[in-house]
């Protein structure tokens, strides 16, 4: 299970219309679990709710993390604008299944909406190291543009190129102009709703950029998780084999059965539920695994995914 503990709502403040920024510090003032760029955290709501919600900030700076959370229907977003400041909050220790290449010749880090959020901590990681990057901003307006002030005054400002929907077209993003310009070892890191990440990666898949430069990550899994026919677990630590009924998932059948597996997101986004398949082949519904990894059938997410062979055997 991922550590969890205490902190405070040092400051809170409105971003934009709908984005509310938070700044969280240790209770006593201690330093903040190390983190590196692209990281995020769970933060744990009322009700039972666990939300994942990226890092902002430089990851030299321990002293706080910042995050940033777009007001949406649903329980989370709602219950993270209703915290105030000086409100005690508990969240996990930083992972990242984002990480950049700092070792890369050249980065291109591509937002759209809130999904600069991972994408602005990279930035500032790429400045401090000295590597070439260029990160592409897009928004519905300029006002949508959560840290555009920030953005403007950074020391990499020039990198910055920030593209509105509303605006003249000659600043629109143009996807393939862009690709055009990068080198086929060029990392693409790319962030924001499903339809924006599709245009952006497929853009980048027929420009010949390599499967494994091309990274994204996902807020919320936006497919239809389908209820797929009853198969049968098998645990191979205990021999113990279960049916998981049609509509019903592997982690919650489990459950059931008096076996938990740690889960966070409950739809393929976190990873949080990774687990090894070693018979069986898995019906993949995550937004998290790469194709490769897909493909590979040596592991699935439960939360989610389900089976298209009578028998999956996992590693519990």
């Amino acid at each position: 299970m991922t550590q969890t503990f205490a902190v405070r709502v040092a400051r809170k403040w409105q971003e934009t219309g709908s984005i509310a920024g938070f700044e969280l510090r240790h209770p006593d003032g201690a330093a903040l679990p190390a983190f590196t760029a692209g990281a995020h955290v769970d933060v744990h709501l009322p009700g039972g709710l666990v939300r994942q919600y990226s890092l902002c900030n430089d990851p030299r700076d321990t002293s706080r993390y910042v995050i940033a959370v777009l007001l949406q229907e649903g329980g989370g977003s709602r219950a993270m604008h209703a915290l105030e400041a000086d409100r005690l909050v508990t969240i996990g220790a930083p992972r990242n299944h984002f990480q950049v290449a700092t070792g890369a010749r050249r980065s291109l880090l591509v937002a759209g909406g809130i999904g600069i959020t991972p994408l602005l901590s990279m930035a500032q990681c790429l400045n401090i190291l000295d590597r070439q990057f260029a990160l592409h901003y897009c928004v519905r307006s300029a006002a949508d543009a959560a840290f555009a002030g920030q953005l403007r005054e950074a020391p990499f400002a020039s990198r910055v190129h920030l593209h509105a929907d509303d605006g003249p077209a000659s600043q629109r993003l143009d996807v393939k102009a862009l690709l055009a310009g990068a080198g086929m070892d060029t990392h693409l890191y790319v962030c924001g709703p499903a339809g924006f990440i599709a245009l952006v990666t497929e853009g980048a898949r027929a420009h010949g950029i390599a499967p494994e430069c091309i990274h994204v990550e996902h807020f919320a899994n936006s497919g239809v998780l389908a209820p797929g026919a009853a198969f049968e677990v098998r645990l191979a630590g205990s021999g113990k084999t279960v049916t998981v009924p049609a509509g019903q998932s592997i982690v919650d059948c489990l459950a059931g059965h008096g076996i938990e597996i740690a889960v966070s997101c409950r739809q393929g986004v976190c990873g949080s539920c990774l687990t090894t398949v070693l018979a069986g082949e898995p019906d993949h519904q995550d937004c998290y695994l790469t194709d490769a990894e897909r493909a590979s059938g040596d592991r699935l997410l439960p939360c989610c995914s389900r089976s298209k062979t009578p028998l999956l055997v996992l590693d519990l």
